[in-house]
């Protein structure tokens, strides 16, 4: 498809939307993970009913990769990540990621919203149950234990955001804070790296198979890039209180908006 072509798909409303929706998922995804689970619905009620799923992740991975990169930058600027975490880590969420992308094309469109949205009740369930997790930075393993358990979060997180991607930050980091100790500061540095990774490995997954809308994808980016370095800096501010605040808020809303989604598929 001629890339113009893809933007005169779309009303100048639906565009300035989208934007906007890509805007609040860099900052979001920045403080706590999950802005894909704004953006990623955003593009599915955008694009023409024809576009497949490959088309639709494809372009997410567009914008969510920039504005990963830029908040990654951001965090690692001021928060130095452990490579005994970041190594194994990011190797296997992006063979995870790559992998997870070879699958999403079997998964129809309308699956999408219930599988993200019981993983989301889950995840926002566990943090709210532990009010005390997180907050302080008490890494529990170490040696090959680490290691193994780093990999093992970055290939089931990654196979995840290959095949659906809304949540993958948030998923990273819950992971992190639960299994290795980590505070939810230090846990975004890292998740912020592994995110970064699975995005470029998915996008590389979808860019050769065609199915990327690359002009539209290159819009969001910029908006997803502002929003996430706003939303990097304001983290790095305020510490991993604030973090887990915002992470229960985003969980909580968007649980909210997937379950709407969900019940009208089944009506």
């Amino acid at each position: 498809m001629p890339l113009l072509d893809e933007l005169l798909q779309l009303s100048a409303l639906t565009l300035a939307l989208l934007v906007g929706a890509a805007f609040l998922a860099g900052w979001v995804d920045a403080v706590v993970g999950g802005g894909g689970l704004i953006q990623l619905p955003a593009l599915l009620t955008a694009l023409p009913a024809d576009a497949s799923t490959g088309a639709v992740l494809g372009t997410n991975k567009v914008a969510s990769a920039a504005g990963t990169a830029v908040s990654s930058w951001t965090y690692v600027r001021r928060i130095m990540p452990v490579a005994a975490t970041a190594a194994p880590l990011v190797l296997c969420a992006l063979l995870g990621s790559a992998a997870g992308a070879g699958l999403a094309s079997f998964l129809p469109r309308p699956w999408l919203s219930p599988i993200v949205l019981v993983a989301l009740l889950a995840v926002g369930a566990y943090t709210l149950l532990r009010p005390a997790m997180g907050l302080v930075h008490e890494p529990r393993h170490s040696g090959r234990g680490h290691v193994l358990r780093s990999g093992g979060i970055g290939a089931a997180v990654g196979v995840y955001d290959g095949a659906l991607g809304p949540g993958t930050g948030s998923f990273f980091i819950i992971a992190m804070v639960a299994v290795l100790g980590y505070g939810f500061l230090e846990a975004s540095v890292h998740a912020k790296l592994a995110n970064l990774t699975t995005n470029l490995g998915a996008l590389l997954v979808f860019g050769l198979q065609g199915e990327v809308w690359w002009l539209l994808g290159a819009v969001l980016a910029l908006a997803n890039v502002l929003g996430g370095y706003l939303g990097a800096r304001l983290a790095l501010t305020l510490g991993s209180r604030f973090v887990r605040v915002v992470f229960l808020v985003v969980t909580g809303a968007l649980a909210l908006r997937l379950t709407v989604d969900t019940v009208a598929l089944l009506t």
